[in-house]
């Protein structure tokens, strides 16, 4: 065997393995009885043991020192290889065992202390994952990622080539325009909302069929119920969750199709690519992209929105609303709330700002774990003009930094603006895409995005595939024009 075949047989069962752990993390957080918490916790550290002794192998610097790529896609995959070696031998073995232990009985404690709105009850364990995550941040600066420094090393494990100073120079361009627009839809008049009670079983039974609208792939996929929606796995596995409130079907239905995009990235990857670095999401600001550009540019339009105005109807009876463009703007309702994940087009970035900030003291060390409910309360106020009520409406509601996801929620927001990039090429492209999203038919859509975007997995960098589908580099105008042009029309301002 050469070099090359050896390091992609390697790195083959590797990412299988990687696959392997990843499903027992959904079934953690959908299935597992709550008694095997603990049980769950040592599985994932072993697990992580095997891996990281996987992707520390000292033979895997031999190996890419004599490895001859055959081709462009081999010559990424090796790269993307070496930088994984870098991040991954810069962390002691103990420490990323401990990491996985933890963040598994953090995210149980952490849903028991949401459920019971008891901050304290958590408190102890984030400190724990925040010392962990910020030593591994160091031991990764110390090596050379993120340019030395530790939370740019963390930011890189979610978007490779960014940086707090770009992303902080991206939402400081963003929040004038969004404050603005904002308080002038805010003081107009706002659209009916809907009110009732809508069935679980009636809400699940829409949400797999707005799936299916958009093209996922139920012989490849599943739906569940998670406290927090996610979706896991790739290859010809991957899965998404919901959540169901029955006085909000919103809820449930943009969870799911958010989840949607997330998946149909996975298993749009060109087969030839899988159980290589490249056969998955290149970063989760692009897996956000994808999620984001179904859930609010595909999914909140009008054209499918009076397409989703009869399925409602039949399903649930009356709404309250008059007709398909008043149903319209009650789904693009823009009002106050405190959840991100609920948030409007609008605000939504607003919430993300926050989180990023916060998370950045955390690990500079700026901010104490025992004042981050304090913290968070006070820039909510500040950023909202209106009080935190309840912890789970508050710094409990995401259960990102239990599960160790620091350095993650910025690219919420890059997604965004990713989105904003391609509707702008799409809607180019596809001059008639709103007769199809009219009919519930996203396929164009989706069809246009996998070809572009999705088919390539991880064989560009995040720029370049955005620049490659646009032809332009990413900007946040885009996305800013788009939501002035969407809520001006809708307040008639």
């Amino acid at each position: 065997m050469t070099a090359f075949t050896e390091l992609m047989a390697h790195q083959r069962s590797t990412e299988a393995l990687s696959l392997v752990a990843e499903r027992l993390g959904w079934d953690q957080e959908t299935m597992m009885p709550r008694g095997a918490a603990e049980q769950r916790a040592e599985e994932l550290a072993a697990m992580e043991q095997v891996l990281h002794a996987r992707r520390t192998d000292p033979r895997l610097a031999e190996w890419i020192a004599k490895a001859e790529a055959p081709d462009a896609a081999a010559e990424r995959a090796i790269a993307l290889i070496a930088h994984a070696l870098r991040r991954n031998g810069a962390v002691p073995a103990s420490l990323a065992e401990e990491l996985a232990r933890t963040t598994s009985l953090a995210q149980g404690i952490w849903a028991e202390a949401r459920a019971k709105n008891d901050v304290g009850h958590f408190l102890p364990m984030l400190k724990r994952v925040v010392a962990l995550r910020r030593e591994e941040g160091q031991a990764m600066a110390a090596a050379g990622i993120g340019g030395g420094d530790a939370y740019d090393a963390l930011i890189d494990g979610y978007e490779p080539g960014a940086t707090a100073a770009s992303l902080a120079a991206m939402f400081a361009a963003m929040r004038p325009r969004l404050v603005a627009l904002r308080e002038a839809v805010l003081g107009a008049p706002a659209p009916k909302a809907l009110a009732g009670s809508f069935p679980a079983a009636g809400q699940l039974a829409l949400a797999r069929r707005a799936a299916s609208a958009f093209g996922y792939d139920w012989t490849r996929g599943r739906l569940d119920l998670a406290v927090h929606p996610f979706s896991s796995g790739g290859v010809n596995d991957s899965r998404i969750t919901t959540r169901v409130v029955e006085t909000d079907p919103f809820n449930c239905l943009y969870s799911t199709i958010h989840e949607v995009g997330h998946s149909s990235y996975e298993l749009a990857i060109d087969a030839a690519h899988h159980f290589t670095p490249l056969g998955h999401g290149v970063s989760m600001g692009v897996h956000e992209s994808q999620s984001r550009i179904y859930e609010n540019q595909l999914g909140r339009s009008r054209a499918f929105a009076g397409w989703l105005f009869t399925q409602m109807q039949a399903e649930f009876g009356a709404l309250g609303v008059a007709d398909a463009d008043a149903f319209y703007a009650t789904l693009n309702r823009v009002q106050r709330g405190f959840i991100r994940t609920e948030a409007d087009e609008l605000q939504y970035n607003l919430h993300v700002m926050l989180r990023f900030d916060l998370e950045r003291a955390l690990i500079g060390g700026r901010l104490d774990v025992a004042d981050i409910e304090e913290a968070w309360n006070a820039r909510f106020l500040s950023d909202f003009d209106f009080a935190v009520d309840v912890p789970a409406n508050g710094v409990l509601q995401d259960v990102h930094w239990s599960v160790g996801a620091i350095g993650y929620f910025a690219t919420y927001s890059l997604g965004n603006v990713y989105a904003g990039c391609l509707n702008q090429a799409m809607r180019r492209d596809l001059p008639d895409l709103d007769a199809s999203l009219a009919t519930g038919d996203a396929r164009p859509a989706t069809d246009w995005l996998c070809a572009k975007v999705q088919r390539f997995g991880s064989l560009y960098t995040p720029a370049e595939v955005i620049t490659r589908a646009c032809g332009a580099a990413p900007s946040e105008a885009p996305l800013l024009d788009y939501l002035e042009t969407k809520f001006r029309a809708l307040y008639n301002l």
